[in-house]
């Protein structure tokens, strides 16, 4: 081995053992040195973690009611630029007009019309109140992804005839049927009894909320017309592209087919609004972006304040081995040589807060998981590594340089 290299390894080798030395003398000191570094990586881990999990989460939820779907509807879901007033005043969406776009459009693969209550649930003891119910036909099934656990959709005949039964959603058909066995029992709706006929998979996604299938049911529109509601309630026209791709022509079709419904001529506005998932995505990302933000701040506030605290143990302690530095500059030390040993010293110390951070938010995660979907990511552990070291170099540095620059003779009269 060349004999440059030897010696660089040699007094690498030195510098650590020194550092870890250092440390280990003074092991209060350097635990609470710590303190700032083990908060932000915690923090910044802990946030990542959080947020990967919600968004995988969410997009599961997403991908289960079909990614190629738009939603005709009388309200507009996310439209800031029109006031709700008119949003309100706008002409409900008909039945009839289901049909009339049904009978034109060319492009979907799927439509079905949809709309919602909400009644208190039982099964025996077991009640759910104020459940959210999804009203719709036979069709629905095919504009979305959903799998069975158990059961079945209804069928098109029973669509027609306005049966009497239901789909339970995995979350609900749980607290119903704690001991599983829904399917073909009858389960009181609003005062009307209702077969159970079948119970989705479980999606797992929390963040929508009512909107998640896990904690719906499904029962023929016909049916709530008969008992819940008027036919001139609003509905909203869920319709599928046959691909991704297709969606903005699908889009525009929709477009021109329910203005010709509508009656609508060349200048008057439209009176429905095309809604698609990117809304929702929009507005999750948006959140998740304020998250960040609030996340990112706590998290450069914490490393800096640790920083700042390493940075003046590194001064004291430069401070206090002031005759060894010069001791060791006397028999042959290089400035490099003592440079690297109190920046290795600082950066031992970092990485030792940040793994011990890394334990603390994989924890953590693991505690939130219980209630919120989360989800580690090896990125974000390196990153915490990289985070670490690169805090305790910085913070490591002037107090470094500062000892590298002592004079061997005022360092060995220093008292």
């Amino acid at each position: 081995m060349n004999k440059k290299v030897s010696s660089l390894l040699f007094e690498i080798k030195e510098g650590l053992i020194i550092s870890l030395r250092a440390i280990a003398a003074n092991k209060g000191r350097s635990a609470l040195t710590t303190l700032g570094i083990v908060i932000g990586i915690w923090a910044v881990v802990t946030m990542s973690t959080a947020l990967k999990g919600i968004d995988i989460a969410f997009q599961n939820g997403v991908s289960s009611l079909g990614s190629d779907n738009l939603y005709i509807d009388k309200w507009a879901w996310f439209n800031p630029d029109t006031p709700w007033w008119e949003l309100r005043n706008r002409r409900n969406i008909s039945m009839d007009d289901y049909y009339r776009y049904k009978e034109l459009a060319k492009l979907p693969i799927a439509t079905a019309p949809s709309t919602f209550t909400r009644k208190t649930v039982k099964f025996r003891d077991n009640i759910v109140e104020s459940m959210f119910i999804t009203a719709t036909t036979s069709d629905y099934i095919k504009t979305t992804n959903l799998d069975f656990s158990d059961g079945r959709f209804f069928t098109d005949m029973e669509s027609k005839g306005g049966r009497n039964v239901i789909v339970l959603g995995s979350a609900i058909a749980e607290q119903l049927f704690p001991f599983g066995g829904a399917v073909g029992n009858y389960v009181d709706v609003g005062g009307r009894k209702m077969k159970v006929v079948g119970v989705l998979q479980k999606q797992g996604s929390w963040v929508m909320g009512d909107f998640n299938p896990d904690n719906q049911g499904y029962i023929p529109i016909e049916f709530l017309f008969k008992n819940f509601a008027s036919r001139r309630k609003s509905i909203t026209i869920n319709v599928r592209a046959p691909n991704s791709q297709m969606v903005e022509a699908v889009k525009e079709e929709a477009i021109g087919v329910m203005r010709r419904v509508r009656g609508l001529t060349y200048n008057e506005k439209n009176d429905f609004s095309i809604n698609q998932q990117e809304g929702i995505l929009s507005q999750i990302n948006k959140t998740v972006s304020v998250i960040q933000i609030g996340g990112f701040f706590i998290t450069g506030l914490s490393l800096f304040v640790g920083a700042i605290g390493i940075m003046n143990i590194m001064f004291v302690s430069v401070k206090e081995r002031t005759r060894e530095i010069g001791i060791r500059k006397a028999i042959g030390a290089k400035k490099r040589t003592i440079l690297g040993q109190f920046i290795s010293e600082a950066s031992i110390i970092c990485l030792f807060g940040g793994l011990i951070g890394l334990v603390f938010a994989v924890i953590t995660g693991m505690i939130i998981n219980q209630w919120l979907p989360t989800s580690i990511q090896f990125d974000a552990v390196v990153l915490a590594i990289l985070i670490s070291l690169a805090t305790g170099i910085i913070s490591g540095f002037a107090p470094a340089y500062q000892a590298s620059k002592l004079d061997p003779v005022d360092a060995l009269r220093y008292e």
